[in-house]
């Protein structure tokens, strides 16, 4: 009787969820930049549902190795309850990697300051994305000085979970360097660089370790253990086995609204 119950109550929260409408804000320039390359690019989509408040926030960053790619609101987000945010950064090589960084850290400060007006609730954040976009996310968690130009802490985030991201400095960021992508480098660009104890949970998934690009399973291991080493308990690691760098994106959300659900003290459906 149990579980038929939690059955139709389940089914009636997902019923509820589908008959909320949502809607899409585009192109919101999130910027104080003024050359025309920042202006063209540098704007961001706001998904929320309407008519609601309080509504945890998810900031994704796309992927594309930081030389391509195009703001997106994940599927897999959608008619969750939550306001999803896609945001655009500036590409190498026509930037470096510095303004690139720069470029998240001032979407992650608008959304803080902005958000609201969409239903948000910046205290319940999650700043996530794929590949290029989990270096960024790695990056803005772990060095504060990102958010810090901004005026934000980067330990206001609840929760960082970057999909498949480097830990070590970004094979592109190597590559304007003249290194080969399989030249391992740990620099200030690199996450690994920057490991501490005192950030907000950090949740790393990558795909299975023989079909993941460039090692990338390896460096989330070594980067979970040097956190945990350093005193950070609240690192966590999976591996999707069977997936590969592109494959393990959609089982990777189950994984992210497990973390965020706990973090919000709610039942989570295994």
């Amino acid at each position: 009787m149990k579980r038929v119950f939690a059955t139709f109550f389940a089914l009636a929260i997902a019923i509820g969820m589908l008959a909320q409408t949502y809607k899409l804000a585009s192109d919101i320039s999130f910027t104080a930049k003024t050359d025309a390359y920042a202006r063209e690019r540098l704007k961001l989509d706001v998904y929320y549902p309407e008519n609601l408040a309080g509504c945890p926030v998810i900031v994704w960053f796309h992927g594309g190795g930081l030389e391509a790619g195009q703001k997106e609101i994940p599927e897999k987000l959608k008619q969750k309850g939550y306001v999803v945010v896609g945001a655009n950064y500036r590409l190498l090589p026509r930037v470096t990697v510095d303004e690139t960084l720069d470029d998240a850290a001032e979407a992650v400060a608008w959304v803080f300051r902005n958000i609201g007006r969409y239903g948000g609730d910046a205290r319940k954040m999650v700043v996530t994305g794929h590949s290029a976009g989990g270096y960024l996310a790695m990056l803005l968690c772990l060095n504060k000085e990102w958010l810090g130009h901004y005026g934000m802490d980067a330990d206001s985030v609840m929760l960082y979970v970057p999909f498949s991201g480097q830990a070590i400095t970004h094979y592109n960021v190597r590559k304007m360097e003249g290194l080969s992508p399989l030249q391992p480098t740990i620099d200030r660009h690199a996450p690994l660089f920057w490991v501490r104890k005192d950030c907000p949970p950090l949740v790393l998934i990558c795909g299975d370790r023989e079909l993941e690009l460039f090692g990338r399973y390896d460096e989330n291991q070594y980067l979970t253990r040097m956190m945990k080493l350093a005193g950070h308990q609240q690192t966590y690691l999976y591996e999707l086995d069977g997936h590969g760098h592109g494959g393990m994106v959609e089982p990777g959300f189950h994984i992210l609204e497990t973390h965020l659900l706990r973090m919000l003290g709610k039942e989570v459906n295994p």
